[in-house]
């Protein structure tokens, strides 16, 4: 028996349940989305940025963790933050 994820397990349960449906214009929907993804990690600015090195170590654990560079995930962060994607945490 394969041991799954959580969330492995909740895409099987949906597959399953016939919740997932083909894509019309397949060729038209994966180049609108690479277009999406082009624009969003275009990077045509640089910024300097003094962060302590515990916090630079934890953002290089967390982007190890996900398979991608570091300064692309702060990047991410960031552009979710600003696009209201990611908003602070209410106490």
């Amino acid at each position: 028996m394969i041991d799954f994820t959580k969330e492995e397990k909740e895409f099987l349960e949906s597959y399953e349940k016939n919740e997932w449906k083909s894509v019309k214009k397949k060729g038209a929907e994966i180049s609108r989305y690479q277009q999406i993804a082009k624009n969003t990690f275009k990077k045509d600015s640089r910024i300097n940025i003094r962060m302590s090195s515990k916090d630079i170590h934890a953002l290089q654990l967390k982007a190890l963790e996900e398979g991608i560079p570091y300064q692309t995930l702060i990047s991410s962060v960031l552009h979710k933050y600003v696009s209201g994607k990611l908003s602070d945490k209410k106490f």
